[in-house]
This record gives structure tokens, C-alpha cells and sequence, in this order.
């Protein structure tokens, strides 16, 4: 007889079910994503009780009758304007215990809160050939958008065939580096230079667009540093004031090997000076100097982001892995 799974949708996150969610977890990466580091305890204990920025999160725990933890399914429901008929899904079944109908049933969860929660959009993310992009694509979610994930070995010597990218500054820009949250100086600016990721290649994915002030700029740090993470932030300033482009690492907490490229811009009306390029290697150097425990960096584009892909690889990220996002239309009322 077929095992009867039950859904259970979490009011609020205890700590044993943080660490049935890690299991499943490391479980299922270890069997779809072997190259990528599993988050540790900790990360998803932080990412499932701190709130998300501009956004709310709902989860859900798939067992047997029992009480054996099958799988689980975080939706995260966007709330800010631009952005608000958005909903993004990351869903998880044990390969030990898969074939039982839990991810089935945790996506009709999803499904149904999106529904009542007037979302268009569902998006979630698999890599080719997995298991994750066939379960999508039978469920009638549509490709809409390829990653391209890349790394960059800080503990190897740089290529030689590489053209050397000068520590100075291009002429009229200076550089900032900060830590955390944004100095008060520079919080306008910086909200102001956020919004050219709105320009970003995002496919075929209705993503729609984030408007940025300061004070969002703020309580982003903080989400960030609430979870027990750190965000180290270099940019290029011009003499006229306004902030050029910037670049964003976050590194984990408990400091693993793997730094995370978080966001790079450049504004269009500097674009065409080599600031991506600069930024990103002022901060590679940063890394270097400061945080000797981080050995690699992962990024990922979009695989029509022409421009970012070629700067990466003229710093030496190379490719390694791709994923695709997928999205699935809802009705709604």
C-alpha cells in the first residue's frame, strides 16, 4: 500500500523542526547538487525564523503517518510594490523517500497559498537534468531564464594571460568599502545606484521591479545581519557625488570557504568607464587582504548577460554549473 504522507504547514519554525529541514536538505543537495556546499545548521535555522526582506514566508513539513520527515516547501510571498503578484519556491524531498507523492502534495500547498494569495507568478529554480527540472516541467512550470554559476579560486595565482586590473580608482571616481549597513552619507546614494539592477536580463521571468530608498537599503543590512551574516559592500563614487556602481559579497556565517556574490551595478549614465570591472576586483582584493578564510567566490548571470559574464571572466571566474528558473502562470481573481 501506497505510504499516506501528511502536510503540515508550519505556524512558526521549532528547533527540531529546523533540523528535520536541514536534514532533508543536505540530503536532497547531496543527491542533486553534489558541487554545491550544503548550508549548515545554523543558516536554516536563520533563514526560517528571520523574516525575509519585503516579503513574508510560508513553509510546510511532509511526514509519514509516524512522524518520519519526508520533505519540505518554503514560498516566499513578495510584498513590496513592483513586485507584489510575485511568489518564489524552493522545495526539498529526501531522495530516501521520494516516489511517495510529498513533493506533489507540498506543491499543491504552495499552488493553493498562491491562489489566496492572488499571486500570477510562482518561480523556482532546478538544474538540467535533475530530478528538481523534470518534477517542474510535469507540472506544467515553463523555462524561463538560465544561470550561468561561476567560481573564482582565491588561493590559486591569477592567470597569467589575464590583463592586470590597476588598484587605482578611474579618473573622477573614488572607491567606498563598507561593512554592514551603509554609512548615512552614502544611503541615498547608494538606494539610488540599487535601482539600476532594474535593468538586469531576467528572460522570460515576470519578475517585475524593486524601487530602492534609503531606508530599504538599511533594512536589508539588517535582514542580513539578523541572520548571522555579513555583507561587505565596494563601490565607486563620483566627484559630483552621486555613487557610480557598487558590488556586494556576503559571507556566511560560521565564515565558510564560499563567499556569495550578492549584487553588481553599474548606472547607466557611467556604464562604458570599466567601473564593473574595477569594483569587482577592488573587492577581490578586499577579500584577499582581509578575509583569508574565504578561498571562492560564486556568482551566477544570466546566460544573455553578455557585459557581467565577460567581466567575471576577465577576473577569472570560471564556469561550473548551471541552473534554470522556472515559472508557472496562476489565475487570478
Amino acid at each position: 500500500m501506497p505510504t499516506p504522507v501528511d502536510i503540515t504547514a508550519l505556524q512558526s519554525v521549532s528547533t527540531a523542526e529546523a533540523a528535520a529541514w536541514h536534514r532533508i536538505v543536505a540530503a536532497s543537495m547531496a543527491h542533486d547538487l553534489p558541487a554545491v556546499p550544503t548550508p549548515d545548521p545554523a543558516q536554516i535555522h536563520a533563514q526560517l525564523t528571520q523574516p525575509p526582506l519585503g516579503s513574508r514566508r510560508l513553509t510546510w513539513l511532509a511526514t509519514t503517518a509516524d512522524g518520519v520527515p519526508l520533505g519540505v516547501a518554503a514560498l516566499r510571498l513578495f510584498t513590496s510594490p513592483g513586485q507584489d503578484h510575485l511568489s518564489e519556491l524552493e522545495l526539498h524531498v529526501d531522495p530516501a523517500h521520494r516516489r511517495l507523492g510529498a513533493g506533489s502534495l507540498l506543491l499543491s500547498a504552495a499552488v493553493a497559498a498562491c491562489r489566496t494569495e492572488n499571486r500570477r507568478s510562482l518561480i523556482a529554480a532546478a538544474a538540467p537534468g535533475s530530478p528538481g527540472e523534470a518534477f517542474s516541467q510535469q507540472r506544467g512550470f515553463r523555462p524561463a531564464l538560465t544561470l550561468d554559476h561561476l567560481l573564482l579560486r582565491l588561493d590559486e595565482p591569477s592567470d597569467p594571460g589575464l590583463p592586470r586590473i590597476t588598484g587605482t580608482a578611474p579618473s573622477g571616481y573614488r572607491p567606498a568599502h563598507w561593512t554592514g549597513t551603509v554609512p548615512d552619507a552614502l544611503a541615498d546614494a547608494f538606494a539610488s545606484a540599487k535601482n539600476a539592477m532594474n535593468d538586469m536580463p531576467v528572460g522570460d521571468l515576470d519578475y517585475g521591479s524593486i524601487t530602492w530608498n534609503a531606508d530599504r537599503v538599511r533594512a536589508m543590512a539588517k535582514v542580513i545581519a539578523d541572520r548571522g551574516d555579513t555583507l561587505l559592500t565596494t563601490a565607486a563614487v563620483h566627484d559630483d557625488g552621486t555613487m557610480a556602481g557598487y558590488t556586494e559579497i556576503l559571507l556566511p556565517q560560521g565564515r565558510g570557504p564560499r563567499a556569495q556574490q550578492y549584487d553588481t551595478a553599474v548606472v547607466p549614465a557611467h556604464r562604458g568607464h570599466g567601473l564593473g570591472l574595477w569594483i569587482k576586483a577592488a573587492m577581490v582584493r578586499r577579500l584577499r587582504a582581509g578575509h583569508p578564510d574565504v578561498v571562492e567566490i560564486e556568482t551566477d548571470n544570466a546566460d544573455d548577460n553578455v557585459h557581467m559574464l565577460a567581466v567575471n571572466h576577465q577576473l577569472g571566474f570560471r564556469s561550473y554549473r548551471r541552473t534554470r528558473e522556472f515559472q508557472l502562470e496562476l489565475p487570478t481573481t
